[in-house]
């Protein structure tokens, strides 16, 4: 322990009154390059683990489009009716909302558990730690591959306006997965320390899904402002959501997404950097 460290101060504390060393950073950096990498093998443990969920099943993966399809047709038909919705034009809205707040949700709650679920193999394997977030992102995107389909099929029955706004779409699940990397790093690490902090996460999540327009308008919402724009699930939501019902995302909603990215990835950064080594022994 550095001599300037004061006497019963935490090394958290004393890490940021001393800042971080430019190794630090740069073997957390070396870390994440690594993993990106490491591709073929995370791809294989991300795929590996959605055929493992769905081993011993005829239709296997296709389970996640038939259960999100069946979700959506059963909540739009039920909300539809108690908000009083033209079903042309709620249902496409329901089945967007459901696919992109299942992708965010499960990121957010799977990646508390990155490191967690795969303490053998960070005990037992060289390779870098930030391979088990990329993982837990290519399970989720597989996911979203195939619920995906759901919303098209929906917009496509009921007539809904797919145009060149589409376009936006990658470029928004690019974004969503640069958060998601930092939320997996971050939350992962954390989690591996603070048992409690998963089932924190977990909790609020399902709050927010409640508070977040998935299965509402915004419109619904009188005096919505603040309460929306404070919800940063709303803008990932969003940016996302626009284009695929033929609508640019608005402005705003980007210059949140960006913001959030851009602080994430600085918190992430200081953990990251301070405690990546820690992870072995934690978890």
């Amino acid at each position: 322990m550095s001599s300037e460290t004061q006497v019963g101060e935490s090394p958290l504390l004393s890490q940021f009154r001393h800042g971080l060393r430019a190794e630090q950073i740069q073997r957390a950096l070396r870390d994440i390059a690594a993993g990106w990498e490491r591709r073929e093998l995370w791809m294989t443990l991300g795929l590996h683990d959605v055929r493992q969920r769905y081993r011993r099943s005829k239709l296997g993966p296709f389970w996640i489009t038939i259960s999100m399809a069946v979700m959506v047709l059963a909540l739009g038909l039920l909300y539809g009716q108690i908000f009083r919705q033209d079903l042309h034009d709620y249902l496409p809205f329901l089945a967007a909302g459901f696919v992109i707040w299942g992708l965010i949700s499960s990121i957010v709650n799977e990646g508390c558990q990155s490191f967690i679920r795969s303490d053998g193999m960070i005990r037992q394997l060289n390779a870098p730690v930030s391979i088990y977030a990329y993982r837990m992102l290519w399970s989720n995107l597989i996911a979203f591959a195939h619920n995906v389909w759901v919303f098209f099929g929906v917009a496509l029955w009921y007539g809904a306006d797919l145009n060149w706004n589409l376009l936006w779409v990658p470029v928004a699940l690019f974004v969503i997965l640069l958060n998601g990397l930092w939320i997996s790093l971050l939350f992962g690490l954390l989690s591996a320390r603070f048992r409690d902090v998963p089932l924190i996460v977990g909790s609020i999540v399902q709050v927010l899904f409640f508070i977040t327009p998935v299965i509402w308008k915004p419109e619904m919402l009188p005096g919505r402002a603040l309460l929306l724009d404070l919800n940063p699930f709303y803008h990932l939501v969003e940016i996302m959501r626009a284009p695929m019902l033929g609508q640019p995302a608005q402005l705003e909603h980007w210059l949140a997404v960006l913001s959030i990215l851009v602080g994430g990835w600085a918190i992430t950064f200081f953990f990251y950097s301070a405690y990546r080594w820690r992870i072995a022994y934690w978890v």
